[in-house]
Parts: structure tokens; sequence; C-alpha cells
């Protein structure tokens, strides 16, 4: 990982400061969006925060038992160094929304109105998060301007290739969110949409092979994909056009957001060249 300063036996990493922000930024939203869909403000902070704690787990976890677990078997001391990298955003996914369901019916949340309410700000935190990631791309066929170099290398950004899809995805479900049909279906966008993203990103980085040409991290994606399309589709046949009760008069207006949204990835291309040029001198 880039190590950006140390203070002591303390460091502080590139993708430890844009984790940080993005889950900063992602919690305002999902404040702002639970508030436009009349949930309590105080029970959506609490579920937030303990959701972001235990993705933290689900991802170090993922990463252990489907990437590298004969590793880890072997050296267990090595689990909990988390500064050496090693996280599963799948993991991630599955442990945090396992964890959501289980706060969300425990504070009495309306479970899919609630997880309608959250995914915007999760991958807006996911998109502003990735740009410190170090996991690069796959060498370059060709020397493109966009690529990165690494060690004499010119790599793929697969980073940035993901921060990209990501705002996508978010600018998809903000103009989603007022015309969904029934709760939950904003949610499962999200699960769908996430899981595509990173089956695109994996022909652009190095994993360990599951099935054929495939990646494990394609076959997970692929996985999530048809399930989350095949829950999408029994609740959309099962809701037939539930409404959804918001308040839109504290909504944030649109043009607000795109433009937000485009200076943000402005900035994530500015601030990922400009640092991986000054950490690889």
């Amino acid at each position: 990982m880039v190590e950006l300063f140390s203070i002591g036996h303390f460091s502080i990493h590139l993708l430890s400061v844009t984790s940080a922000i993005g889950m900063i930024i992602g919690l305002l939203l999902i404040q702002k969006e639970g508030e436009r869909k009349l949930l309590d403000k105080d029970k959506l902070m609490d579920l937030g925060i303990f959701t972001v704690l235990f993705g933290i787990i689900g991802a170090r976890l993922g990463y252990i038992l489907f990437f590298n677990f004969d590793y880890y078997l072997n050296n267990p001391s090595e689990i909990l160094r988390f500064s050496q990298g090693g996280l599963s955003i799948q993991g991630a996914i599955l442990a945090g929304g396992a964890a959501a369901f289980l706060i969300m019916r425990r504070k009495n949340l309306p479970v899919w109105k609630t997880a309608d309410a959250i995914v915007p700000g999760v991958i807006l935190g996911q998109a502003i998060g990735r740009v410190g990631c170090d996991v690069f791309g796959v060498p370059m066929s060709r020397n493109w301007p966009w690529g990165v170099m690494v060690n004499g290398e010119l790599l793929h950004p697969a980073q940035l290739y993901e921060v990209a899809l990501n705002y996508i995805l978010f600018l998809l479900i903000w103009r989603k969110r007022k015309t969904a049909k029934f709760d939950g279906e904003l949610f499962f966008i999200y699960i769908i949409g996430f899981a595509l993203n990173r089956f695109i990103v994996e022909f652009f980085r190095t994993n360990p092979q599951g099935l054929g040409p495939l990646s494990i991290a394609h076959v997970l994606s692929l996985v999530i994909i048809a399930l989350g399309i095949m829950v999408l589709i029994f609740m959309k046949n099962r809701s037939y056009g539930t409404s959804v009760s918001v308040n839109e008069g504290i909504s944030l207006s649109n043009s607000l957001v795109y433009g937000l949204v485009v200076t943000g990835f402005i900035i994530s291309v500015v601030f990922y060249y400009g640092i991986h040029f000054i950490y690889s001198r």
C-alpha cells in the first residue's frame, strides 16, 4: 500500500484516507436520503456505521477464504495485518448486507425502503474510496496515454476504471430513485450493477483462476448478478407497483449532484495520477 506518512510505528496509507473520505460522504448522503424517505435519522446513522464495520471485516474474510486461504492458513498472524492489503469487495457486500439486514430488523426499520435509502451513499462512497487502491491492472499491450507506470511497467489503471464505472452506477441509481416502482428496486439494481462493474474490471486485473478463463472474482460476480436478477424479478412480480412514500421537498437537485459527480471524478483522476507520480519517483 502507498504510505503517505508515518508517526512512530503508526502509518497512514492512501487507501485508508480515501476510504475514510468515501465513508464520511457516503454516510452524509445516506442521512439525506433517509430524511427524504421519512426514516429515523439516528437509527439510520447507527445502521450505516455498523454496516461499514462489518463490511470491512467481511472484505478481509472474503479475501482470505476466496483468494489466499492456504497462505493465511499457514500464516495466521498475517490475518490482522490490514496494512499489507488483501480485501474483497464481494466479501464486504455479503457481510455488510447481512449485518445491515439484521440491524434493520432489530431496530424496526422497513428493510427494503431502508436498503434503497442506503445504496446511493454506498456506491458513491465506493467510487471515492476506490481511487486509493493500489491493486493495479495487467500490463498494457500498447502505450496508451492513460496507463500508469509501476516498477518499470505500463499498467492498466484498473482503480480508475472501477471509479468511473461506480460513478456511472451512482448516476443511474440517482436518476432511478424517483421512478422506482417498489421498495427494494434500487438495492438490487445496485447489487447487479456493482457486480457487473467488478466483472468488467476483472478483465484488466490478475486474480486466481476459477473457471476456465474466468477468475474467482469473475465467478463470484456472475453468481451475484444471477441471484440479483432473479430476486429483482420475483419482487417486481410480487409488489404490483407498490408506491414509495417520500418527501421530495428536501431532495438534492439533480443539477447539483451531477456537477458534484463530474467534479469528483476530475479530482479523482488528477489525484490518482498525481499521487502515483509522486510516490513512484
